[in-house]
């Protein structure tokens, strides 16, 4: 008989991702979705208006990052 051994783990490139680095990956999307939305908003309008796309941009954006630091908040005694 021959020694079987387990064949090694697959080699990923990708690390694993954690929730701090999926929040920061979800607010890079927002934020770039922000800034599309107010390009997109700043093109139809051509004034110093601002339209409804960019007051909704902001909201998302400052209603995920109080979704994060609740989280964040809740989990302190666990990531120590």
């Amino acid at each position: 008989m021959t020694d079987q051994s387990p064949p090694p783990p697959p080699q990923d490139d990708e690390p694993e991702e954690n929730e701090v680095l999926r929040a920061a990956r979800e607010q890079r999307q927002q934020k770039e979705a922000a800034d599309a939305a107010q390009a997109a908003d700043r093109e139809a309008t051509k004034g110093g208006k601002r339209g409804w796309k960019t007051a909704a941009a902001a909201g998302l954006g400052i209603g995920s990052a109080a979704v994060i630091a609740a989280l964040l908040y809740a989990n302190r005694d666990k990531i120590k």
